[in-house]
């Protein structure tokens, strides 16, 4: 089989129903400029025309999608701050006719990157060089470490982390010796459990380079999981087009893959079909988002984009709170949204749709889950906890009989902590009328079913107004 024909079997191998369902498409498509709409699908499917014709500068992107003349005046000085690459696959997920389009705003250049209002914004927030004891090794966790392994991604995104070392100019191709540290710094640390290969994107290394890392680290006794971050599924998915890259990373049993949607519309036929091939060659796909101000921060995308995972069988994994980096202010929401979301997530989907939120703390604290929370209030013998229909509920952890003997009369969630109360419902929860409406149905088709016998019906038990605003039962 040709390399062109191994790529089609890869493209186009799956039907798009295996994903998404019969009557449903994926929710992102890539539209042609017009600029390439004459392309031939081979080309169009080959990752290396993706790459050579990615768009890199103001003076292609003038050509293609509207700006003012103040943003291609302040887009253009930003061009010597961070780089540009946007694959054209990519960049037909934009819609041209909005200035906010969220695709638009993860790729291209905007006069917002200038501000720093607050003066927070640093050039490494974690402080991952500080944490580094070889060049391009950070290890802060005790069982972890990151490689950054290449300067080079598929896309720039507007709001990455460690722009600091993307913008290195010249190739890092051959192995070097700083590489050869790496790998001999996790051999003699045997702590190390979990290697995290990232860069840059590690995915538009060079075979023989990218080879030379997950080898040799699965080759490590003490490394049990090797994990690839990568965008190249999301931005470039032709690049997993190429069997041969599906068959090393599956070659390497060790190896999972955390990948990196923000929008639902960056899940596409394309993305679906990479992401499936990933998992049939028996490599695990997390998914990484992060909470983006006109991207993602509203509750209806965020339940999208989780739900068109979950449909790819890509597991979410992190919701990452914009870190505080040079150009990326403006993307940065505050974490009252964030909880706001994961608040609106929890209990109304699948908990394999949820996330961890986190932030990753300054001066190399690492990442803090930050959550709404649940637990209410405690006592010596229980805990009051709260659910996502704000049900209030006593729970009793241990096994044991009560250990006070105080049955002063009380009310509310201490009533919960004494024993005297087991819940405290919200009014016209949802769930308990249709409890109701079910008992009510159960009685009377009991009724109808036994004519000649006397069926004792159970009374319905109706919600009573508390005087501390909750419903009880």
């Amino acid at each position: 089989m040709s390399e062109s024909e191994v790529r089609a079997s890869v493209a186009h191998g799956f039907p798009a129903e295996q994903f998404c369902g019969e009557d449903e498409e994926p929710p992102g498509k890539s539209r042609r400029h017009p600029l390439w709409r004459d392309i031939p699908d081979h080309q169009w499917n080959d990752w290396r025309w993706q790459s050579q014709n990615a768009i890199r500068s103001i003076r292609q992107l003038k050509g293609l999608i509207r700006f003012t003349p103040d943003e291609i005046e302040a887009i253009g000085n930003l061009e010597t701050e961070y780089k540009t690459a946007i694959p054209p696959y990519y960049f037909s997920l934009i819609n041209p006719d909005d200035m906010d389009d969220p695709i638009r705003l993860q790729s291209i250049p905007s006069p917002l990157e200038k501000t720093n209002p607050s003066g927070y914004e640093l050039v490494d927030p974690l402080e991952e060089d500080k944490d580094s004891p070889v060049p391009g090794l950070t290890h802060r966790y005790p069982d972890r470490a990151l490689l950054v392994t290449t300067h080079v991604c598929s896309m720039y995104c507007r709001f990455c982390t460690r722009k600091r070392a993307t913008m290195v100019r010249g190739g890092w191709d051959s192995i070097s010796r700083d590489d050869e540290r790496m790998i001999e710094y996790v051999r003699a640390h045997s702590e190390i459990r979990d290697v995290i290969v990232s860069g840059g994107d590690p995915l538009t290394l060079p075979v023989a380079k990218l080879r030379f890392f997950l080898e040799n680290l699965a080759a490590i006794p003490h490394v049990d999981v090797v994990r690839i971050g990568t965008r190249v599924p999301v931005t470039l998915p032709q690049r997993l087009f190429d069997q041969s890259l599906v068959d090393l990373l599956s070659s390497v049993g060790k190896v999972w893959v955390q990948t990196h949607f923000n929008h639902p519309r960056e899940i596409t036929v394309e993305s679906a079909r990479v992401c499936m091939a990933l998992l049939r060659a028996g490599v695990p796909v997390n998914n990484h988002t992060v909470l983006l101000r006109g991207v993602n921060d509203s509750l209806d995308t965020m339940r999208q984009l989780m739900r068109g995972l979950l449909k790819i069988k890509v597991r979410p994994y992190y919701l990452f709170h914009c870190d505080p980096v040079i150009g990326a202010g403006h993307f940065r929401t505050s974490v009252w949204k964030g909880m706001e979301i994961m608040e609106g997530l929890r209990g109304h989907m699948s908990g394999l749709g949820i996330p961890t939120y986190v932030v990753d703390s300054p001066h190399g604290g690492g990442k803090i889950p930050v959550m709404p929370n649940y637990v209410v209030s405690a006592s010596d013998d229980a805990v009051v906890l709260r659910n996502y229909e704000g049900m209030l509920v006593r729970y009793q952890a241990e096994d044991k009989p009560l250990q006070t003997s105080d049955q002063t009369r009380t009310r509310g969630v201490s009533s919960l902590l004494q024993g005297s109360k087991s819940a405290l419902i919200p009014e016209n929860s949802e769930r308990m009328v249709r409890r109701q409406l079910n008992l009510l149905t159960t009685s009377n088709v009991g009724s109808a079913g036994c004519q000649s016998e006397v069926v004792e019906k159970e009374p319905l038990m109706p919600l009573e107004r508390s005087v501390d605003g909750f419903a009880r039962e």
